[in-house]
Formats: C-alpha cells, structure tokens, sequence
C-alpha cells in the first residue's frame, strides 16, 4: 500500500486545536505566504482567534485595519474544486506508456475505510446498473515544503491534518444525474473506531461528540470515510484527497470562473479579517488569487458564517464545470501533461482507484452528466446545544437528504432517463377478508447503518394492529433492518388484505408491494418509524423531496449571485 503523505508524526495539541475550528477566520483568512490577501502581516505565528462567543455572533463591521491572524488554509477550497478538475484533465489528458507509468508511481494511495463496520453493498436498479458515491476530502496537511509554503501557520507543521473539506458525490446507475452533498467542517459527530494502516495504533470509537474534521488525524482518510458510513449509512465507494501542493499552478487551467455579486463588495473588517476579496457588482471572471479570495469568503456574504461559505462554493464549482464543458484552452497536449502530473501529485486516492486508468474511466462516468443535472447541497443542521459555535445534523432534513442519496433518488426532483415515473398506489380490486380474519407477521426492521434496532418494536406495532381488530397479528423475533416501512404480500389473494392492515394504521399504499419473500401479509416496522403506534405523517410528506435547508443549487443555474452583506460594500 502507498504511503499517504498527509499524516504526521507528532501529535497536535487538541484542545488547543479543537478551538480554532470554530468559525474563526484567522486560521482562513487574511494571510501569509505567495497570494497572501491585500492587507495581511504576513506573520502567520499571531493568534487574534478571540473568545468563543465573538466567533458565534455576527461578522465585524467593515473598516481599515490589517491582519495578523494565521493563515490556516489559503488553498482549503480550491483542493475541493481541483479534485472535480484533475479528474477532468485525466480523463482527457494523452500519455505514453512510460509516462502513464510514471504518473501511476506518483499517485498516493489508501486504504478505502478504517472502521470496524463493513459498509453495505449497492443495491442495482431494474437494469442492473448500480450507483457509485466518492468522498472528496481538502485535506490541510503541512509535512512537504510546498504545503507549508503554500499553508503557513509554522505551529501545526507536521502534525495530524484536518479534513476541512468534506463533500460526498453521488453519481447515480443509470450515470444520468449527480448530487453532491457539502458537511460543514464545524459538524459535530460520533467518531467510530479507526484502525491506522501504518502504525496500527486503535482510536476506539469515541463517547462524546467530536468535529467532523479530526477524523482525518485518526488515521487517513479511511476514518474520515468511516465516520461519513456511520452518520449517514450511505455506501462510500471511493476517496480522492487533495493538500494545497499543486492546487496553485491547476486554478488558472480553465483561464477563470465566471462569479456574480449582488453588490460591490470587499471582503475586509475593521480587524482585518476577511479574505481582502473586492469586486464590483455583477459577474467577474475570477482566476489566480481572486479565484483563491472567493473560495475563503465568509465576511461580506450573506449571514457571516461557513455556511455561506459554502453556498459561495457551491456557486463556484458549478461555473467550473460549466467553463471545463465548454472550454477550448485545454486542448493544448504540454499544458495537459503539466495538469496531468501536478493533479496526480495533489492527489490520494483509495487503493481500488489507484491508477490512471481507473481516474480515465470515473472521469468518462462523470462526463456523461449534463450540467443541469448536478446538484450542490448542504448537509441540513442545527446550532449545538453541547458547544457553541458548532453545527449537528438536523435530524429528521439531513436523514431525509441521506435516505434520498442512499436509494438513488435524484436530489433536482426529476426521474433518471431510464427511470419509469412512480405510478400512484390504487386500492386493490381484491376485497379484504374482515380484520379479525387477517393474519399479519410484524417484523422489527428498525436497525439501520448508523442506529441499533428499538427493541420491542414489532410487539408494539402487533398491538396496535389488535386494537384496530387485526387479532390475528403476531409478532416475529426475527430482525428485518431496512430504511423504510413496507407490508408485503406473496400473491394477488392477499392484496387486499395487506393495504388493510397499512391503511389502519396510516402506512401508505405506496409502502404495500407484492414479495416472493414472504407467505403471507408482512408488515416490516423501518428505520423511518421507531416509534408511536400510527405510521408518522412526516415520514409520508418527506417522501423524495430534497429539503429546503440543503439549499440545492442546480448547476445549469448561471443566474445564482452571492448576496452582499451592506456593511462590506465599497
């Protein structure tokens, strides 16, 4: 196995670490270093973090003032958006043999996961194709001299990296859509037991929550996929992580992105932080160290926070896919090996997608995808209520979003090309035999990737059934994990019957479908009803519509414009 270049040797302090993760800029913004933002010390030794409840209000106003603050990650998006590119320029780029090998001999591998919690296999659709769904991870590891160059902040040198960037890509079966969803590096989660491949040193599942972005440190990124599979229970098939060396000479490859403001806005509090962004009001192109400024934007875009960030991000990555499309400068073969060789540098990957070719075909996959069928979304959260500052999943919208990426659905609301629209569930012609005449085997199926089985629950539901006259109901000791709730049935006889038992205790119609599986009426109680004793309508009206809170963002979109904060106008 290829030793991965982005972990350290000696450990970071954490608890002074676990402080500057917050939405404190100082690490981000207003820099040190080539492309250091107008107006920065260049001092990146400085601490101007402050105290964590003028991290969790609004922004500073606008004024003069320099920075003093530690650049932290000057390159921390455009590693995300380099992995879209370098994926792009492999797919096309021409090369010998000899080089091919080269190329495959510089490219950094990994193991695909750490966890002691195997992730599950696709499911294929009526085709038989099956989806596949890729972690990119910004990894901001400091152990070359062009990451420290490029990352500055001296004192986390060679220590444990950050995975600051998280974002898994679906792409579905059929290749006819993509849905990408961001977490924000402030997510706070239970971390999963991580295994290192080089040193065999165990990071036992941890008891409390921690950020999102230490699962890198404990381990690889096989942890970081690890704690994603435990969260959401999606299937993660592959990894590409990038660190800030060769994202430089990559961001003007495309000749710049076209990014659209709401005003004139420059990007500069009265403390000095801010990434020194300034631009007039409408679309620029931006490329080289504006491009850099726009990805580490928060002050002056909309609330302040990451999480406008984000959207910021989002916009970006879009129009780059857009100009990549459409673009003519990369045909030129010494620019392609030159784009070829630093991507593959930039670049660690999991062992299955280890070589050139393999990155040659995921980028023939993704090239299938128009425009107008990605989709950029944020993981739905909430302010913690154990530690300020934080973000958790929003429990009911981030479960709904990860239940829609685990069963293929389409997060822009449209049906794949070879996807036959749902047909409305009709009430069976068969007649139902009277309640107390129809037996029903409830199954407790409420298990799921990332939580255990309630126990008791298919006793519960089995009461329920025999209050609303279902006296034959019987409960099975057998565990049946699955996401949704289903009553099956074995032939047309029983059909009947089945929406019976679902319409007494309000499981849709949709939810009854006929099984070879079984013998007889089956209900299975799912992950989506783990408690109460009728069917919960939330989990009826959340059915395969992308939350508003993810804030989804179509990439064919070329009117999208980060709105302005007033007080960072010029």
């Amino acid at each position: 196995m290829g030793q991965s270049s982005v972990r350290g040797d000696r450990p970071r302090q954490r608890d002074r670490r676990a402080r500057a993760l917050g939405w404190d800029d100082s690490l981000y913004e207003g820099g040190s270093g080539p492309g250091a933002a107008p107006g920065g010390s260049g001092d990146d030794s400085g601490d101007d973090r402050g105290g964590e409840g003028r991290r969790n209000g609004p922004p500073p106003r606008k004024g003069g003032g320099t920075s003093g603050g530690r650049t932290r990650g000057k390159g921390r998006i455009l590693r995300l958006t380099t992995m879209v590119l370098s994926v792009l320029i492999l797919a096309v780029a021409g090369a010998g043999y000899l080089y091919y090998n080269h190329l495959n001999s510089i490219l950094k591998k990994n193991e695909l996961t750490l966890g002691d919690k195997a992730m599950a296999d696709h499911k294929a659709n009526a085709a038989g194709q099956t989806p596949m769904n890729i972690l990119l991870i910004g990894s901001d590891a400091r152990n070359s001299d062009v990451n420290k160059r490029l990352g500055g902040a001296r004192d986390t040198f060679d220590s444990p990296p950050l995975a600051d960037v998280q974002m898994l890509v679906h792409v579905s079966a059929d290749r006819s859509n993509i849905s990408a969803v961001s977490m924000p590096r402030d997510t706070l989660l239970k971390m999963p037991k991580c295994t290192d491949p080089d040193t065999d040193k165990v990071y036992p599942a941890s008891t409390g929550l921690m950020l999102t972005n230490e699962s890198l440190g404990r381990g690889g990124p096989g942890c970081t996929v690890a704690a994603w599979y435990n969260l959401t229970g999606i299937t993660i098939d592959h990894f590409m992580m990038i660190d800030f060396g060769g994202v430089v000479s990559m961001a003007d490859a495309i000749g710049g992105v076209p990014v659209c403001v709401t005003d004139n806005v420059r990007s500069r509090d009265s403390q000095g932080h801010g990434s020194g962004l300034k631009l007039k009001k409408g679309t620029t192109k931006v490329q080289g160290e504006q491009a850099l400024q726009w990805l580490r934007t928060r002050y002056g875009f909309e609330d302040g926070t990451d999480l406008a960030r984000t959207h910021a991000q989002h916009m970006y990555m879009n129009s780059m896919v857009r100009e990549l499309k459409q673009n003519t400068k990369l045909s030129d073969p010494i620019k392609l090996r030159k784009l070829a060789e630093s991507a593959t540098r930039a670049l660690t990957v999991d062992e299955d997608l280890g070589t050139v070719k393999k990155l040659y075909d995921l980028g023939e996959d993704l090239k299938q995808v128009p425009t107008s069928r990605i989709t950029m979304t944020t993981m739905p959260w909430q302010y913690s209520t154990v530690r300020a500052g934080k973000v958790e999943p929003k429990k009911d919208e981030a479960e709904q979003l990860f239940r829609m990426v685990r069963e293929d659905t389409p997060l822009d609301g449209k049906a794949s090309k070879k996807e036959k629209p749902k047909a409305k569930a009709v009430s069976s012609k068969d007649e139902a035999a009277p309640a107390a005449e129809i037996a029903v085997m409830v199954r407790n199926g409420t298990g799921s990737a990332n939580e255990a089985p309630v126990r008791g629950r298919a006793a519960a539901v089995t009461q329920a059934l025999a209050a609303k006259g279902f006296t034959l109901a019987r409960a099975d000791t057998r565990l049946s994990p699955q996401e949704r709730t289903t009553v099956l049935f074995p032939s047309v006889d029983l059909e009947g019957d089945a929406q019976a038992a679902a319409k007494a205790i309000g499981v849709p119609l949709t939810s009854v479908r006929k099984s070879t599986d079984v013998s007889g009426v089956t209900l299975v109680v799912g992950a989506d009803w783990r408690t109460g004793s009728v069917f919960p309508k939330a989990a009826v009206k959340a059915d395969d519509k992308t939350p508003e809170s993810a804030r989804a963002l179509n990439g064919e979109d070329k009117n999208a414009c980060m709105k302005v904060d007033k007080n960072f106008t010029w």
